[in-house]
């Protein structure tokens, strides 16, 4: 079975119908049945960190998304750990020149640590790693 990391940019785009990513999103996720998804606990604090200005309805809207990636089988969500945060904050401060988020390099060293070479975003930080972006 395939396996491809997922990115914050990707649950986004597939919550709001309103982001520029959505229609892209939601014709890629048809591709992905027999596909193993990876994400980060660290991803989806930043996804619902991102939602924390809209209204309380979309509020409970992604917070019952984020409920359904923790119980959905075909996700897996990679607990933060002190050694990745150590990992990552190695490679952030590798990296001064790129405008890395820390949780970028989380997603990086998980994917790393996963063998994995394809990302559901659009984020360019993840290319000049070299990873493949999907969106």
């Amino acid at each position: 079975m395939k396996t491809i990391f997922v990115d914050t940019l990707y649950w986004i785009a597939i919550t709001n119908p309103k982001d520029q990513w959505y229609s892209r999103a939601l014709e890629v996720q048809k591709h992905l049945q027999a596909t193993q998804l990876i994400t980060t606990e660290t991803v989806l604090i930043e996804y619902l960190n991102y939602f924390c200005g809209y209204s309380p309805r979309m509020r409970q809207t992604v917070a019952s998304v984020a409920r359904f990636i923790l119980r959905n089988p075909n996700v897996e969500v990679v607990l933060h750990t002190h050694e990745v945060f150590l990992n990552a904050l190695t490679l952030y401060t590798e990296r001064l020149d790129k405008g890395y988020s820390l949780i970028d390099c989380i997603s990086m060293v998980t994917m790393q640590d996963c063998n994995l070479t394809e990302v559901l975003s659009h984020d360019k930080h993840f290319a000049q790693e070299g990873f493949m972006l999907l969106l």
